[in-house]
Order: structure tokens, then C-alpha cells, then sequence
């Protein structure tokens, strides 16, 4: 009697308590009659010809030692359904690689003489047709989740050189070495010209997604959840034009919109009221746009609505006057807080600007880094970002 092949995946093959048994009978036929698995073609990711100096920068820091960059790990969202995967930041940077199906990769930095390293990338091999963890394993199989590249493949488009994903070395890890991650940060603060040019493709589909939600506010406006209806409109736009929302989206509306995080987007949206949207588009290259606006329901401000934007909007642009290579990263959240400071006392809100009682009404810093993260490099260490200079080439949200 026919016995199925043995399964060549690296981890146990996922099934469920609801799946058939399969019998030895089915199990031949199953691994037999296939067509042969497609292969991609000789499609080098464009970001493949920036990755190796990127890797060369991170080898120039740690001479001798080898460096593990995961991509990260599958998550259960509940019982037997995972999370979505997103690749880490620093993996995706290092090898263009953003797919789902790099969940469990781990780039290695293998020590090359003295000063070099030979980057390996440790990727689960395709399952074969006539492997039963081809159309078994629910997490992995190329039945259930589609297919993922083989090691050859995988080579072609990074310009790495792929092995199959088992047993890792031991290195310096950047899942749980700090120093590691505080230098992966670092290395990514000033972006090349590629990499901008993907934030600019960010923003302009997350443009595009906020003229979807002005032009759904009416519907918006009959659904007793129309915060939720609002972060709908604008998840079809980012999952059309890129990998989904780089973060979870913030439609706040009244007293909602105070709440710094709103991420439940519960609330009805009511025409006396503004609504606060917060939201950024991923494109498939995984780096996020950040764009935040308040707009009124009504379609028109109130006086005292005007009022307060008009002092906001005035900190904005007091904070973007400030940017400039050579000036210190928090000048131009010094800038944006004297306007507002300034601001609440002539109104008598605060008795005086000095001090930092305005932070009562504006608690969190003007603005941050953006990239691969919508917080990029936060693990960078303060003198090296938060406390020190702009440089050309690095782009943020004010």
C-alpha cells in the first residue's frame, strides 16, 4: 500500500480539530498527478541593487560577530487563525523582502574574514507536490495559503544566497540584542532616493484615500457607526493600492477625536461635530504614509472650531519653518509649542505660556520619523535621533 511522502516542512505540519483524516489511499493520490509548480522568473526585486550596501553598513558595525535579523513569527489571532504577517522593519529593509510569506525567515550575516560578512538568508524551502504538507498544513501549504519562492527563486530576487530554514547558528539577534536594534534604527534615519520616492507613493494613495472618505461622509453620517464606516472606506483604499494601512486607523469624531489612540471607531458622526482622521496607506514595498486632518461634519466650521484650527494649523506651519539640515530634531516641536502656549493664554485657557502646562491640551511630541514604521527607527538611541540633528534625506511628520 502506497504511503505519502515524508514531509519535508521545518516546523510540524498545522492542522485543525475539523479536518478529515486522510487515508493511505488518498494520500497516494494526492501526491501524484500534479503539474509541475511554477517558478517565477528572473525578476530581481529594484530595491536589490540598494540592499547590499545597506548590509554592508550593518557589517561595518559588528566586524567578526554573526548578525540574525528575523522576519518575525506568525501570531494566533484567535484559536487557529493567525494575525496578518508583516515582515520586521530591519529584515524587510536589509533583503526587499515584505511578503506574508515571509513569516519564520531569518537573514544571517555570516562573519567573512576580519572585517566582512557573507549575508545568507535561511528561507523555508517549497513544499513538494508529493509532500502531504502541500495540502495539509494549513499554515504553510501552498494548497491552503498559495505559493511562496524557493530557495532559487528567493536567490534570483534578493541577490542572496538561500539555504533551506532549520537549525540557526548562534549570533547576535536582533529580536532580542538591544545594540543591534538601536544600530538597525540608526542606519535607516536618512532614506536614499528610492525610499523616498515610496513615501511620496504612500502619501499620495493615503491622499486619495482621505478624498474617499470626503466623498462617503454623507453615507457616513446615517450609520450609527459611522467612524467605523469611515475607517472601511479608507482600509479599501490602502488594501487596493498597497499592503494594507501601515497602522490602525484613527476616525474620531467629538469627544472621541480627544482621545489621543482612538482606535475603536465606535461613534456615530454627528454634523455639529469635526471628525479627526488619522491614517496612513502601506505600500507593498511596507513603507507608510502619516497623514492626520480634522474636518468639520457640517461642512463648514464653526466660529470656535475655527478658531482652535486656526491655532493648530498656525503651529504646524511654525514647526515646518523650523526644519532645516543642521537644526536640532526637537526645534520644531519647540517652534509648534509656543504658537499653541501663546495661543491658550491669549484666550485665557492657561494664565501664562511659559511653563508646560499647554501640554495639558497637546500631550504628545509634534512629530517623529517616518519609513518602514510609521515610528521609524525607534529604537535608535537619543543622541542619535530624539536629541540629535535633521540631516538631508531624512523624512518626518510634523
Amino acid at each position: 500500500m502506497a504511503k505519502s511522502a515524508p514531509s519535508t516542512t521545518t516546523s510540524p505540519i498545522r492542522t485543525v480539530s475539523h479536518d478529515l483524516p486522510v487515508s493511505p489511499e488518498l494520500a497516494s493520490f494526492m501526491a501524484s498527478g500534479w503539474e509541475a509548480a511554477p517558478q517565477g522568473g528572473d525578476v530581481r526585486l529594484p530595491v536589490a541593487a540598494l540592499t547590499p550596501a545597506r548590509r554592508a553598513r550593518l557589517s561595518a558595525r559588528f566586524p567578526g560577530e554573526r548578525i540574525l535579523v528575523p522576519a518575525g513569527e506568525l501570531r494566533v489571532r484567535s484559536n487557529d487563525c493567525d494575525h496578518r504577517f508583516r515582515p520586521h522593519s530591519a529584515y524587510t529593509w536589509l533583503t526587499g523582502l515584505g511578503g506574508e510569506e515571509q513569516a519564520g525567515h531569518v537573514l544571517v550575516l555570516e562573519p567573512d574574514g576580519p572585517h566582512g560578512h557573507e549575508a545568507v538568508l535561511h528561507v523555508r524551502p517549497r513544499s513538494p507536490r508529493t509532500d502531504e504538507g502541500f495540502y495539509r498544513d494549513r499554515r504553510y501549504g501552498e494548497f491552503w495559503v498559495g505559493p511562496r519562492p524557493g530557495l532559487a527563486e528567493a536567490e534570483r530576487m534578493t541577490g542572496i544566497r538561500c539555504v533551506a530554514l532549520g537549525g540557526l547558528p548562534p549570533g547576535r539577534n536582533a529580536a532580542t540584542d538591544a545594540e543591534l536594534a538601536s544600530v538597525l534604527g540608526e542606519l535607516r534615519l536618512v532614506k536614499d532616493a528610492w525610499e523616498v520616492a515610496e513615501l511620496q507613493r504612500a502619501v499620495d494613495h493615503t491622499t486619495a484615500g482621505f478624498e474617499d472618505v470626503v466623498r462617503a461622509l454623507p453615507r457616513a453620517m446615517t450609520h450609527p457607526r459611522g467612524e467605523r464606516w469611515i475607517e472601511g472606506v479608507f482600509g479599501l483604499r490602502a488594501r487596493a493600492e498597497g499592503n494594507g494601512t501601515g497602522y490602525e486607523t484613527i476616525a474620531a469624531s467629538g469627544a472621541h477625536a480627544c482621545v489621543l489612540h482612538w482606535i475603536r471607531n465606535d461613534g456615530p458622526l454627528d454634523a455639529r461635530e469635526l471628525l479627526l482622521l488619522d491614517a496612513g496607506v502601506e505600500t507593498d514595498s511596507l513603507y507608510t504614509a502619516d497623514i492626520t486632518r480634522t474636518l468639520p461634519l457640517s461642512g463648514r466650521f464653526s466660529p470656535v472650531q475655527r478658531q482652535v484650527y486656526e491655532l493648530v494649523l498656525a503651529a504646524q506651519e511654525a514647526g515646518i519653518a523650523a526644519l532645516r539640515p543642521g537644526a536640532g530634531f526637537r526645534d520644531f516641536h519647540r517652534a509648534g509649542m509656543r504658537v499653541i502656549a501663546e495661543g491658550l493664554a491669549e484666550w485665557g485657557v492657561l494664565k501664562s505660556a511659559e511653563g508646560d502646562f499647554h501640554r495639558r491640551y497637546t500631550l504628545c511630541s509634534s512629530g517623529h520619523m517616518l519609513g518602514l514604521d510609521v515610528h521609524d527607527c525607534a529604537q535608535a538611541r537619543a543622541e542619535a535621533y530624539l536629541d540629535g540633528v535633521l540631516e538631508e534625506g531624512q523624512v518626518l511628520t510634523v
